[in-house]
Parts: C-alpha cells; structure tokens; sequence
C-alpha cells in the first residue's frame, strides 16, 4: 500500500509542480493575445512623440554616455581590479540594466488592475496577463539596452566573452521572480492604494542595497550574508559575470535562486488568483 502511494506521488508530482504546470499552461493559452498586447504596450508607451520607439534606443545611449561622463570625468571612480574608467561605467551599466527590468514592472504592478478597471467585469478577459504584457514591454526595453552593453563591452575590452550565451539562462527565473512580485503587488495594490506610494521608494532602496555603485567586495563583512536577499543581487553579478569577466554562472548559486524565483512566482500568481474574485467590488 505505502508503495503504490509512493509510486503515485511519484507519477503525479508535488502539488507545487501541478500549479507550475497550471499556471504555465493558462498563460500558454493567451499566447497568441499576450504579444500583441505587448505590441501595444510598447506603442502606448511612445504614442504621440516623433522619434517613437527609436526612444528606447536613445534613452540607454544618453544613459550610458551621462554615467561615462559623471563617473569617470568627476569622480574618477575605478571597480575593484580594473583601473579604465571606461569599464566602471560598462559595469554600471549593466547593474542599472538589470535594476531598471525589475523596477519598470514593480513600479506599474500596484496600479495595474485599477488602470485598466474595464477588464476586470468581463468575466472572459484573462486579468492574469496583464502583468506578463508588463514585464514583456519591460524585457522588451532591457534588450535594447543588452545590445548597447554588448556595443560597449565590444568597444572597450575588444572583443565579447563566449560566456554571454548564458544571458538567456540568467533572466529566466530573474523574469520568474519578476512576475511572482507583479502579481502579488497587483492584487494587493487593488485592496491597499497605498502599496503604489510606497514602490518608488522601495526600488530606489533596492538599487543602493544592491551591488550595483560599488563592487561586492566594498561590501562590510556583517552585511554581506544579507546582501543577496535583495531579489536584483545575484542576477546583476551573473550578468556582469557572464557579459563582461567571461564567468559562468555558480551552479549551486543559479539552483538556488531559480529554486526561489520559481516559489515567488507560483505564490505570486496563487495570491493573484485567490483574490482576484474581489476586485469588481473594490473597484
């Protein structure tokens, strides 16, 4: 008896597996929906000005440019064990990068459902998508800016590590972890007004508390244990890693942070759904 329930857990999977799986499969349903409210998330974004999409290349450019200049020309700032100006600003660069994903989404996610209250009494429309249409604009903007890093690692080292092909393998539970926030911030953020207030401030925390100014090794030793609690942490240092030094991810780091990412999606997209049924009568 205790071995055919074994075999059965076995076959049927954890009920954390099962959700995965329902999950993934409800999105997988909207995909022919979920790009072209991308699309149009994007054209919203741009609608109305004259140059258009082309700003989400001028703006990392600009950004890129103004970090150069500040950092290198007034502060004359080095990273740990690279004495080129030019490289502090190619590594701040690609931890702003990283910030600026998980912000753009943050920062939205709380006033989402109230923004778009049309959608939530037709009962057919998918409410869930509207945060992956989100973090897709948000990836969309961060792959520009991953071309012009990609220009500036080319310029300034000569050549771009092999180890950049893991870029993909690093932003997917990065992306997860993304989406379990947005879902949560969006469902509470119906009941709670005052969450929208707060996430400006929370982000701009998480950029200073986060290695992205200054190199882990700045970090005083009775803090460092605490640092990789930030969500951005670890997928800024894998990038840089992986885009500038030619290092691969550590396994046991990258497990476990996917391990994590993947638990914040799944609850994030419970607590969405098990709430959800309230917000026409907030609203």
């Amino acid at each position: 008896m205790l071995r055919n329930d074994y075999a059965r857990r076995c076959l049927c999977g954890s009920p954390q597996d099962k959700f995965f799986i329902q999950m993934t499969s409800r999105l997988l349903n909207y995909k022919s929906l979920l790009p072209q409210m991308i699309r149009r998330e994007i054209s919203e974004r741009y609608k109305g000005s004259v140059l258009g999409v082309f700003w989400s290349l001028i703006t990392p450019l600009v950004l890129l440019g103004v970090y150069t200049f500040v950092f290198s020309g007034l502060f004359n700032s080095r990273w740990s064990g690279s004495d080129s100006t030019a490289d502090f600003a190619v590594i701040l660069f690609a931890g702003l990068l990283m910030y600026q994903y998980f912000a753009d989404v943050l920062v939205q996610a709380p006033s989402l459902i109230l923004s778009h209250a049309n959608f939530v009494k037709k009962v057919v429309f998918p409410l869930e998508i509207l945060v992956p249409v989100v973090t897709g604009s948000a990836l969309f903007h961060a792959f520009i800016s991953f071309l012009i890093l990609l220009a500036a690692v080319f310029y300034v080292k000569g050549s771009i590590p092999l180890t950049v092909l893991w870029t993909p393998v690093i932003v997917l539970p990065f992306t997860l972890m993304i989406l379990g926030f947005g879902w949560a911030l969006a469902a509470f953020g119906v009941y709670l007004r005052d969450i929208g207030q707060i996430m400006g401030t929370v982000t701009t925390a998480l950029l200073f508390l986060a290695p992205i100014f200054y190199p882990p090794t700045a970090i005083p030793d009775w803090i460092a244990p605490y640092v990789n609690l930030n969500p951005i942490a670890i997928p800024i240092e894998m990038l840089r890693g992986a885009a500038i030094f030619g290092q691969a991810p550590d396994p046991f780091l990258y497990g476990a942070y996917s391990l994590v990412a993947l638990s914040v999606a799944i609850a994030g997209y419970l607590c969405f759904q098990m709430t959800r049924r309230g917000f026409a009568d907030v609203i």
